[in-house]
């Protein structure tokens, strides 16, 4: 209390020359050594002790770990590396490596883009990607093109998993080096499971790449909550509602 009294005597001897600075660094005086709250640098709107610096880096440890949904109005234009099917190189296993880019795949068509956390994974591989597969005629009845699968795995991996899923119609799209996933701000690290960086689910409808509808399933999180990897927004099932004109559930 008695070194505040002397920092604010001390301003007030140039208070005359200059009022606007005195007020200032009065309250800023006043703030700081009476404990009141300041905004967060984080967000203006919520408010953190100014004085435990520890209790702040707690705190905003916790509040990145939930993060705001932010996708652009576009799918981004990055290139996919990719195994295909190559009969001129002969052999047991005639394959080699080919570019892809982000048009090639969705430009000048009505696509259903989802994306998920991992290839042979039991609610991607037990629900998901074959409800996309089982509905895949209804899908073209209202105006989609192709359904595109997207995990961060490699080429081998989702070329794998597309046999083992017998798929005739959906597409599959390894980005393994997350190129796409971080333009569209779906990363997040998933070391609780050993898996690293990988996509949150979500889903979208895009028109010549614009991003019309997203399905965002709620909860994006780093490394687990209570439910980490949440599963309904982005399902076959509720984006067939929102192409019937149904009411639907866009997610986050």
């Amino acid at each position: 209390m008695v070194f505040r009294l002397a920092l604010m005597l001390s301003a007030r001897a140039f208070m005359s020359s200059s009022p606007k600075s005195f007020m200032l660094s009065e309250l800023s005086i006043m703030l700081k050594f009476s404990g009141s709250d300041v905004p967060s640098s984080r967000d203006p709107g919520r408010m953190l002790p100014f004085s435990n610096d520890d209790e702040e880096e707690e705190e905003g440890d916790a509040y990145a770990r939930h993060e705001v949904m932010s996708l652009p109005d576009t799918l981004p234009k990055v290139d996919f590396m990719v195994r295909v099917r190559d009969e001129s190189i002969g052999g047991d296993n005639p394959f080699t490596w080919a570019t892809f880019s982000s048009e090639d795949y969705f430009k000048g068509k009505k696509v259903v883009l989802f994306s998920l956390p991992g290839a042979f994974t039991p609610t991607c591989s037990t629900y998901q990607l074959p409800g996309f597969e089982n509905n895949a005629e209804e899908f073209k009845k209202l105006g989609i093109d192709e359904i595109y699968c997207l995990s961060v795995n490699d080429s081998f991996v989702m070329n794998k998993w597309a046999q083992a899923q017998d798929l005739k119609s959906v597409k599959v799209i390894p980005d393994g080096s997350l190129k796409f996933t971080n333009a569209m701000n779906m990363n997040v690290q998933k070391d609780n499971h050993g898996f690293g960086q990988r996509s949150w689910r979500y889903a979208v409808v895009a028109n010549d790449m614009k991003i019309e509808q997203t399905f965002v399933e709620p909860g994006k999180c780093e490394n687990g909550s209570v439910d980490d990897d949440p599963y309904g927004a982005s399902s076959p099932e509720n984006i067939l509602k929102y192409l019937k004109g149904e009411e639907f559930d866009k997610g986050a």
